[in-house]
């Protein structure tokens, strides 16, 4: 059942790399081009490198648990994806005007999956324990 484990983590992971690299390479066309994201000013090319940089670092989280699908890192990583993804939803859902009616409805669709896939994929992996690769006591290096 661990079927759409993998599958998922490298959807998540895809979109952080994708989303990451633009913020931290392109701040001022990820601040124009994203719908929403102008809604609330001012632009801060600090902050959007620095948002890229954890954006990909998130990321290799995602990547290191799709490749290695050890069950507490499976964990820890969507866990980690829940932490940056609840809070995104929280505040848009509160930060909603400006934007145009399918807009609205357009960003909080996306943001709502992804609060509900990163959800359901942590059921998968805390209730198929032995389908999901356990830990090992060996050390990485």
């Amino acid at each position: 059942m661990r079927a759409p484990l993998r599958p998922g983590l490298v959807l998540l992971a895809a979109v952080e790399v994708v989303s990451g690299l633009w913020t931290l390479l392109f701040p001022a066309s990820f601040y124009v081009h994203v719908p929403t994201v102008a809604l609330s000013p001012p632009f801060s090319e600090h902050l959007f490198r620095d948002f890229g940089g954890a954006t990909l670092g998130l990321a290799v989280v995602l990547t290191a648990a799709a490749v290695w699908m050890e069950r507490r890192l499976v964990v820890v990583a969507l866990l980690a994806y829940l932490a940056f993804s609840v809070p995104h939803l929280a505040f848009h859902l509160g930060h909603l005007h400006g934007a145009s009616g399918p807009a609205a409805t357009a960003l909080v669709v996306v943001l709502v999956g992804w609060v509900l896939l990163p959800l359901a994929l942590l059921v998968i992996a805390l209730r198929h324990r032995g389908e999901v690769k356990r830990a090992t006591r060996t050390l990485l290096f």
